[in-house]
């Protein structure tokens, strides 16, 4: 089994780093070759849970084990994380650890989770979006162990990296070792776009200050968290006596995104039961916050079918079409809500999965009598940027609206994403 301790400052092992490099360099080509390939190949990604099965649970044996899950916490057969930990006879479960929506994804968004006792495994689950988002010194005084695994989209504001930033603070609080389970960043590891998260709109919803879309696993996300000082809420003592280990994945690397991995999507979110909705989180997430905007949710589309309260389909259609937004297209669709605009991804190298909602926030003060930014109300306004994390792009937009310059701005991000993503380099764990 591969695991990687990180709770040491320092380079991570990279296998191939001329190779990473040039694929940064010459990233549009490779990315081309690498899907390709990836499509024709039989070959299932193994899961980080399935590399620990395969191992015998060795990293386990000997501790008191505590599980932060959720329904997408399954090997890559489809059975469950829980089952297989507590069916395991060297495994000794004790806690299970639930976060927004639930460890069985059967709880609403946005709505406190109560804490509970699994009826299937009669184990006590404490919830990590209810009372308390971060574990208690008492949620964690029967473990040795926390073992997270969590299927993140790649998108910043998805709130299950918040989830693993605050237990892993916890944990190292408290004395206890945090192994993550890895899992496929499914846009892929080379998509970074968006504006990077400026420090005064860290929440929940922005926990990491990196660009919108960052290109990391979540063990790599967790591996800068240990690695660099200021990330977690703790001491330098403590993050430095930490214990933090990645159970890496087998067949993936950074060109591949989920349909090559082999794996079947399971939802992660009521509004994120397919991979088209993972591509749309964050290509209309953003865009519809504000204004009369609806992406789909509810729909059978969701964040993939655009409509305009008071706006026909064809003038919305015409409007979006002459933003000229490079990898995207854009078709009518019925749906139960109505006919909408599907956007489709015509090409993987050129989409920026981040550019489509600033344009629609752009069209948002065309469409609108009055700029909907300019006269937002405080929670209005604080919401939106601790969602997209930008300060001067919302005094763009308040004092700009419709005239607000949106390609300026790409730009910028673009540079910013391009430089986080040759600094966080040396958190990958993946070629």
């Amino acid at each position: 089994m591969r695991s990687e301790p990180t709770n040491k400052l320092g380079a991570a092992p990279l296998p191939h780093a001329l190779l990473a490099m040039l694929a940064l360099l010459f990233l549009p080509f490779a990315a081309t070759a690498q899907h390709i390939q990836h499509s024709n190949t039989g070959t299932k990604t193994q899961l980080g849970i399935d590399v620990l099965e395969a191992n015998r649970f060795a990293e386990l044996r000997g501790k008191r084990v505590g599980l932060l899950t959720h329904p997408a916490g399954v090997n890559q057969n489809g059975i469950s994380t829980i089952h297989i930990l507590h069916s395991a006879r060297s495994v000794n479960l004790t806690t299970l650890f639930g976060p927004e929506h639930g460890i069985y994804g059967d709880e609403k968004a946005d709505v406190p989770v109560l804490d509970k006792v699994d009826a299937r495994t009669g184990l006590p689950v404490y919830s990590l979006y209810g009372k308390y988002r971060k574990p208690t010194p008492e949620m964690l005084a029967g473990i040795d162990t926390l073992v997270i695994d969590l299927q993140d989209v790649g998108t910043r504001s998805y709130t299950f990296v918040s989830c693993m930033k605050l237990a892993l603070e916890a944990c190292f609080q408290n004395g206890k070792e945090v192994i993550i389970l890895d899992r496929p960043n499914p846009l892929g590891g080379l998509k970074v776009d968006g504006p990077p998260l400026e420090q005064q709109w860290q929440s929940y919803v922005g926990a990491f200050q990196v660009p919108y879309v960052h290109g990391l696993t979540i063990g790599e996300l967790a591996r800068m968290a240990v690695s660099k000082p200021g990330i977690l809420n703790i001491t330098d003592t403590q993050r430095l006596s930490g214990t933090l280990k990645v159970i890496t994945m087998e067949n993936w690397n950074r060109y591949m995104s989920w349909p090559q991995t082999g794996l079947k999507w399971v939802p992660t979110s009521p509004y994120i039961p397919d991979f088209e909705s993972v591509v749309g989180y964050p290509m209309t997430g953003l865009g519809a916050q504000l204004g009369g905007f609806k992406h789909g949710i509810g729909s059978e589309y969701p964040f993939r079918c655009l409509r305009y309260e008071g706006v026909d389909i064809d003038t919305l259609l015409a409007e979006l079409e002459a933003c000229r937004i490079p990898g995207i297209a854009f078709s009518k669709k019925k749906t139960n809500q109505g006919t909408g605009l599907y956007v489709r991804v015509t090409d993987w190298q050129k989409w920026r999965p981040t550019e489509l909602s600033f344009y629609m926030m752009q069209l948002t003060s065309k469409f609108e009598s009055s700029n909907p930014f300019a006269s937002a109300t405080e929670s209005q306004a604080s919401l939106f940027n601790k969602h997209t994390g930008s300060t001067s792009w919302w005094n763009e937009l308040a004092a700009k609206g419709e005239r607000a310059n949106v390609s300026g701005y790409i730009t910028l991000w673009q540079r910013q994403a391009k430089q986080f993503q040759i600094e966080s380099r040396r958190f990958w764990l993946y070629d």
